[in-house]
């Protein structure tokens, strides 16, 4: 009799595709599968064919699912591999999040060939980043630099760093660590400095809801602690209705059988932001995210988010 096999699918981008070699390495050495399962396709998506302007303007989140949400849809796929934080708090009818693995660091890395940290870049100096939260929370801190455009994987950022582009940016270390690259990193941006996106560092797998047998093959994937903390920081996210406009930050950590979640929302010029944290049992997770976002929806402006004209 000839092995299952699972049919996945990611992004084209080098991350994308470590990524999803550490779903297909544990899923193949079950022995109810092919070795080749999870051997992943790589699907071109919307968010890698804009490079002339933000993600923002062009639809946020969701354009980095959408071309792997069809796959599964029109079952040539029968699971995808995502990056949380680019997954849109609501998923389509149909569709579920089957595992999350174990979270790699969630921190942002300071990257530069000239600074050794933030506090020694010069005023004046540019700091490249296609992210609006890391723009906000650059400028918060540091309102004497300036921010430029970044796009691209992780390789093109690091290229354009070494052409003068920019004098530093900022990439998550979570990336770097997969990809071999934690040369790069002058240091890790400490999570009270600067908190990370929502989901910053977990994998999760899409498929869909119907699919028992996909489900009972990647159920063992799936790291408690990581989903816990990731139920918590997207419930934050989807009370909030935030989106790749909205400069929107949480974290939530299980320490000694308490759950901990920091979260802030801030203006996309940095010039206000709203902090809240909470703390309690591992159980109230979503409604830990929902009221922290409630307090900090109650506390802004009514354009808080509202981009600048």
């Amino acid at each position: 009799m000839q092995a299952a096999k699972l049919r996945s699918s990611t992004r084209g981008p080098p991350l994308a595709l470590a990524q999803a070699r550490l779903v297909r390495r544990p899923i193949a050495a079950t022995n109810t599968l092919d070795h080749d399962a999870g051997d992943p396709v790589v699907s071109s998506t919307t968010a890698q064919r804009i490079v002339s302007r933000p993600l923002a303007e062009a639809g946020g989140k969701g354009l980095f699912t959408k071309e792997l949400e069809e796959a599964l849809y029109a079952n040539t796929i029968d699971l995808a591999v995502h990056s949380m934080k680019d997954v849109p708090t609501v998923l389509p009818d149909g569709l579920t999040i089957g595992a999350i693995l174990e979270r790699e660091d969630p921190r942002d890395a300071f990257i530069s060939v000239k600074h050794a940290s933030l506090d020694d870049v010069p005023a004046g100096a540019t700091v490249g980043t296609s992210s609006l939260r890391r723009q906000a929370q650059l400028l918060h801190r540091r309102p004497d630099l300036e921010v430029v455009a970044f796009r691209g994987n992780v390789e093109t950022r690091l290229r354009k760093l070494e052409e003068g582009i920019a004098d530093a940016t900022f990439l998550a270390c979570a990336g770097l660590n997969r990809l071999g690259l934690t040369q790069h990193i002058r240091m890790p941006v400490d999570t009270k400095l600067m908190l990370p996106a929502v989901a910053q560092g977990a994998i999760g797998i899409e498929l869909r809801s119907d699919d028992t047998n996909t489900a009972e093959h990647i159920a063992p994937l799936n790291h408690a602690i990581t989903a816990l903390c990731v139920t918590a920081e997207r419930a934050f996210l989807a009370k909030l209705d935030g989106s790749c406009r909205t400069p929107i930050a949480g974290l939530a950590e299980l320490n000694e059988g308490t759950l901990r979640f920091h979260g802030e929302i801030l203006t996309p010029d940095g010039k206000v932001c709203h902090a809240t944290s909470r703390s309690g049992e591992p159980l109230t997770a979503a409604q830990m995210g929902e009221d922290a976002a409630a307090e900090l929806l109650a506390r802004a402006e009514p354009d808080f988010f509202r981009l600048p004209d």
